[in-house]
C-alpha cells in the first residue's frame, strides 16, 4: 500500500467484534482473565490497552519500523528513550534542539550523570569530532526548532553506528510523510503528536518507532517500567489525526511555500528560514532526505519590540505555543518555546529577540499572507 493508504488502512482494520470502522476506544483498566495467566493479549491498561496497540501498530509501519509505542506527551517519550542509558553515558545532542529536550537532558538527566555534547549536527566533522569512548547516541532534529538547519542523516548514521552508538531523531517538523528516517539508518525516530500526527491542538502524547526489534523491546519494557502512556480517548484521536495526514501536510507545505516566498521579498524582514527556499544552507541535503519542505517558518525583524509589535497586530495567525494544527500559529522562541535556553546559547544559535516562528495551517495562504502584511506594517 502506498503512504496515504497505509494512514487510513495500515492499522488493525475494522473491529472483528461489531465491524466498526472506527478503532474502539477502551475505558478500562484491566482485563478479565480466563485462568491465571490466561488472557486475551492484555492484562493491564499501562502494560497495553487495544485502542494504544491500534495506534502504535500504525506509527510503526508508516515509519518503516519493528516496534511502535505510545506515551503521554513528546517529551515523556523522549525521557523514556533516554532510560536507555545510564550514568556515565554521553550523548551528542544537535545545538539548534527544542528547548524542552535541551531542558530534559541538562536539568534533569544530567543530575544523574548522563553527559551531553551539543553540536552543530550539519557539520558531520564537528559531530564526529565530538565523540568519546563514552558516547552512545547521537540525538538530533531535521530540520532543527526552530531555525530549519538541516543534517544529513545517513551521513550521521554511519557516524554513529561506525562507534556503536545510536542516532535519535526527532521527527515532529517533517513526519513520515515527508520524510522517514528509520530508511536513513536511524535507529529511533520520536515524535510530539501532539502536532502534525494529531493535527487539530485537541491532543498530548508522543510516539518513539525503533528500526531494530531488540530495541524496540527494550523501549516496551522501559514503556511498561516507567509508565508514561496516554489515555485511549488521546490514542483515538490520533490515530483519526492521522487518516488526514497527508492531506494537511500538502496544505501546510502549500501554504509555508507562499508565505515564506512573501516574506523572503518583505523589506521590514531581514532574514526567513524555511528549506524550501533556494537559498536555505541544507537545502540540496534536505532533498535528498525528504519529499518536501513542511509547514514551519522563522524570520527575523530585527527587534525585540519588532517581534512584539507583529505578533500583537496579527488577527488569524494566534499568539502560542505548539505548532502543526490546522490552525495558524506565531511565536518568539527567545521568550516562549525556547526561553529554557541560556541567553548567550541563544545568541551563540541566532535565536534572536526579533526572531519569529510560523506554524503555517490550512488556511487560504492569500489571507494568511494578506493578515502578516498589515501586522508587518506596523513596524
Amino acid at each position: 500500500m502506498r503512504f496515504a493508504t497505509r494512514c487510513i488502512h495500515g492499522g488493525p482494520g475494522p473491529d472483528p467484534l461489531t465491524g466498526a470502522v472506527n478503532v474502539p476506544v477502551y475505558l478500562t483498566s484491566t482485563y478479565r482473565q480466563e485462568a491465571i495467566g490466561r488472557h486475551k493479549g492484555y492484562e493491564y491498561s499501562r502494560t497495553g490497552n487495544p485502542t494504544r496497540a491500534a495506534l502504535e501498530q500504525l506509527i510503526a509501519g508508516l515509519e518503516g519500523g519493528s516496534r511502535g509505542l505510545a506515551f503521554g506527551s513528546g517529551l515523556a517519550a523522549l525521557t523514556t528513550i533516554l532510560l536507555l542509558f545510564q550514568a556515565g553515558d554521553h550523548l551528542i545532542l544537535g545545538d539548534d534542539v527544542y528547548g524542552g529536550t535541551f531542558r530534559l537532558q541538562d536539568k534533569v538527566f544530567r543530575r544523574f550523570g548522563l553527559e551531553a555534547t551539543r553540536v552543530d549536527t550539519t557539520r558531520p566533522e564537528a559531530v564526529a569530532a565530538a565523540f568519546t569512548p563514552r558516547t552512545r547516541a547521537v540525538l538530533v532534529e531535521s530540520p532543527t526548532n526552530p531555525l530549519l538547519k538541516i543534517s544529513d542523516l545517513r551521513a550521521l548514521a554511519e557516524l554513529a553506528h561506525a562507534r556503536d552508538a545510536l542516532l535519535i531523531v526527532d521527527n515532529t517538523f517533517m513526519t513520515p510523510y515527508f520524510q522517514r528516517p528509520l530508511e536513513l539508518g536511524a535507529d529511533v525516530v520520536w515524535h510530539s503528536a501532539t502536532k502534525y500526527l494529531g493535527g487539530h491542538s485537541d491532543v498530548v502524547l508522543g510516539l518513539v518507532v525503533a528500526r531494530d526489534p531488540a530495541l524496540g523491546e527494550r523501549l516496551a519494557f522501559l514503556q511498561n517500567a516507567a509508565g508514561a502512556v496516554p489515555g485511549p480517548l488521546d490514542c483515538y484521536l490520533v490515530i483519526r489525526g492521522i487518516a488526514t495526514l497527508p492531506l494537511r501536510m500538502q496544505a501546510h507545505e502549500a501554504g509555508a511555500r507562499r508565505v515564506a516566498s512573501y516574506l523572503a521579498a518583505h523589506p521590514r524582514v531581514r532574514r526567513v528560514y524555511y528549506p524550501g527556499l533556494p537559498d536555505h544552507p541544507g537545502r540540496e541535503v534536505h532533498e535528498r532526505q525528504a519529499t518536501g519542505y513542511g509547514g514551519m517558518i522563522a524570520f527575523d525583524v530585527g527587534s525585540a519590540r519588532a517581534a512584539e509589535r507583529v505578533v500583537e497586530r496579527v488577527r488569524l495567525f494566534y499568539l502560542a505555543e505548539s505548532l502543526g494544527g490546522v490552525e495558524s500559529l506565531i511565536e518568539v522562541p527567545s521568550r516562549m518555546t525556547h526561553g529554557s535556553l541560556p541567553a548567550e546559547v541563544r545568541e551563540a544559535l541566532g535565536i534572536t529577540d526579533g526572531l519569529i516562528r510560523l506554524s503555517v495551517g490550512v488556511e487560504d495562504p492569500e489571507d494568511l499572507v494578506a493578515d502578516l502584511d498589515q501586522a508587518l506594517a506596523g513596524i
